[in-house]
């Protein structure tokens, strides 16, 4: 296999554009979490059960799947800055998309395109390592991995918060309005690259497959990978109706009025901004599980 690489811009990795490189990639993960603790809010604006609602999720998981499949083969094709910031550009379009979307349909397109570009993150990494020194190659890549695992771990949270702005549309026009203000200044501060393979389109999708068929460690890491991110998708697509349904039907209990879709920071101040209201007391009762799915999962009433 023959390799060609060419660089157009002086290679290196100074720190603003490292720093850049992982809050990109953290906010290219995000975008396929935002949706997960607004499901309830989402499938009461559409006319939804919860149940439908929760292909949204779906969705975006296999948007992701595809694009991890057919769409990062083509660093080791394209000039690395023009594919990379056309991948985020994309995927903001497909956040403008589910923005604006007025129906189910509209929404899963919206979100099945916002996945599938979003996998830009697995070519920022190995990017990210290219640009590297040899001798800081691992810190640089732990550095951008680390954003990675905050959009994860953090879209819940900021799409809760963002939520309180306005309603769940607002998460998406903001995540639009970053990724494109990303895509700006990725195409200002990375060199160009082009790292060629040697292989047609058609002939690096069939060596994935022979990769895997070859080597078994490649297969364990990735029915290992498989797993855990299928436990997590199913443990927070349902943590997010857990939280909203149990305390709505507490807080209706005591006589309280809600509405829902406003984000976690609402709950919290009616929570723990009145300790000494005997009303509120029974909220405890729930222990951390519902504070966990509320705080950390961004989902909320108001």
């Amino acid at each position: 296999m023959n390799t060609d690489r060419q660089h157009d811009t002086a290679p290196g990795l100074n720190p603003m554009l490292l720093m850049l490189m992982t809050v990109t990639t953290g906010l290219a993960v995000a975008s396929n979490y935002y949706a997960q603790p607004l499901l309830h809010t989402i499938a009461d604006e559409l006319s939804l059960s919860y149940s439908r609602a929760g292909i949204i999720v779906t969705a975006a998981q296999a948007g992701y799947a595809a694009g991890l499949l057919l769409l990062v083969p083509l660093g080791d094709m394209f000039e690395r800055r023009r594919l990379i910031v056309t991948m985020i550009t994309l995927a903001a379009g497909g956040l403008l998309i589910s923005a604006n979307a007025s129906t189910l349909t509209m929404l899963l397109v919206g979100t099945a395109i916002t996945g599938a570009f979003t996998v830009v993150a697995q070519v920022l990494v190995p990017f990210a390592a290219t640009l590297a020194a040899p001798a800081v190659r691992g810190k640089v890549v732990g550095t951008v991995m680390s954003g990675l695992l905050l959009g994860i771990l953090l879209a819940r949270t900021v799409a809760g918060a963002l939520s309180t702005l306005g309603d769940w549309r607002t998460v998406y026009w903001v995540a639009s309005a970053l990724m494109f203000l990303n895509a700006l200044a990725l195409w200002r501060l990375l060199p160009t690259h082009r790292q060629s393979a040697g292989l047609s389109y058609g002939r690096l999708l069939l060596s994935i497959g022979q990769l895997f068929a070859r080597y078994r460690l490649y297969r364990a890491r990735s029915a290992l990978g498989f797993l855990t991110f299928a436990m997590f998708s199913v443990f927070w697509t349902s943590a997010a109706f857990f939280a909203f349904l149990r305390t709505l039907a507490l807080l209706r209990r005591h006589h309280r009025p809600v509405r829902a879709g406003r984000g976690g920071g609402r709950l919290v101040r009616a929570q723990g901004g009145q300790p000494g209201r005997p009303g509120l007391r029974p909220l405890d009762h729930l222990g951390r599980r519902v504070d966990a799915g509320v705080v950390l999962g961004g989902d909320g009433l108001q």
